[in-house]
């Protein structure tokens, strides 16, 4: 358990490591040690000359700590976003203030600018809504805080501003947000409720795929996923599913792990049975609830009802 001081002077923050954080990357450390930056973040702002260790700039991300540094990082204010642009695309408001936005995504929308989808993403709607968040971050996708995939639908918190930013992703890395999603799977689970502990990574083979890996590697990191039965079909498991941890594809590699794959996921499934049935033409998850605390004051419960290609499927699995 890191032990670091971390002291956050508006866009500086200076984080003293000890004797328990010897041995790790800087990156790895800053991101367990500093308040509301990512891993990524962390790495970029080496790259950028804007992380000082001991009163030296460092140029490695993966440089060892050796648990008596002062680290001084800089968080530049946000830059204009050049590369996204404002574009009117109808979003589904469940809450706004002057921090955030919270969204119900629908299914199909990406959520930010990436290679292939440059274009009708939430971030680009979201930036037609509400021009000032351009540059939110210091990244190329203002506000983002969280994702999720572009074939789930549900809900999605935006940062309205910086402050806010760094707010909402303290309480990501600390995991204080409670999500819930309602997921529907093929056969049944060893138990009816259980907790999925395996570390995951990419695939060595499948770039696009994430894994399950047996073995230590840095190239994977610990992920923990609940889930409890709600219902059950003929073919099917409808599961209400809390992921404690937030890696890529979580969810949809430890229902696979357990050997019931989320229906009409192609990836780590197949969608063959429920497409020919019900013509779901994506995977059955739905962010359906938010729990997290707000810049203004207090803990906020947000919900979101299932989508209606979704709802479909359940109502004809229960007349089968």
């Amino acid at each position: 358990m890191i032990d670091s001081d971390s002291v956050d002077t508006g866009n500086t923050q200076v984080v003293k490591f000890h004797d328990s954080d010897r041995g790790k990357r800087l990156d790895v450390a800053l991101t367990e040690g500093a308040s509301g930056l990512s891993r990524s973040q962390i790495q970029r702002l080496v790259s950028q000359g804007n992380v000082i260790v001991d009163g030296i700039v460092s140029s490695k991300s993966g440089t060892m700590i050796r648990g008596s540094e002062t680290v001084t990082i800089r968080v530049p204010p946000p830059l204009p976003t050049t590369v996204v642009s404002a574009e009117a695309i109808p979003l589904d408001i469940v809450y706004e203030d002057n921090d955030l936005i919270v969204v119900d995504k629908p299914s199909g929308m990406v959520v930010h600018p990436a290679s292939g989808h440059r274009s009708g993403t939430l971030v680009n709607a979201v930036l037609a809504h509400d021009p000032k968040m351009t540059g939110v971050g210091g990244e190329r996708r203002p506000g983002v805080v969280h994702r999720l995939d572009k074939d789930t639908s549900g809900l999605i918190v935006i940062a309205k501003n910086d402050f806010a930013h760094r707010f909402l992703q303290a309480q990501f890395k600390e995991r204080t947000v409670e999500k819930s999603y309602l997921a529907l799977v093929y056969g049944v689970p060893p138990s009816p409720k259980g907790r999925v502990e395996t570390a995951i990574g990419r695939d060595k083979k499948f770039r696009k795929r994430m894994a399950v890996y047996h073995e230590k590697s840095s190239r994977a990191r610990f992920a923990i996923t609940r889930y409890s039965t709600l219902e059950c079909f003929q073919e099917f498991t409808l599961l209400e599913i809390k992921p404690i941890t937030g890696r890529t594809h979580q969810i949809r590699v430890h229902m696979s792990y357990l050997g019931c794959p989320i229906v009409g996921d192609s990836l780590y499934g197949s969608r063959r049975t429920v497409k020919e049935s019900y013509g779901l033409e994506r995977q059955f998850l739905h962010a359906a609830r938010l729990q997290i605390a707000i810049p203004n004051g207090g803990s906020r419960d947000f919900t979101s009802p299932l989508p209606i290609d979704l709802e479909t499927v359940l109502i004809q699995s229960r007349s089968m």
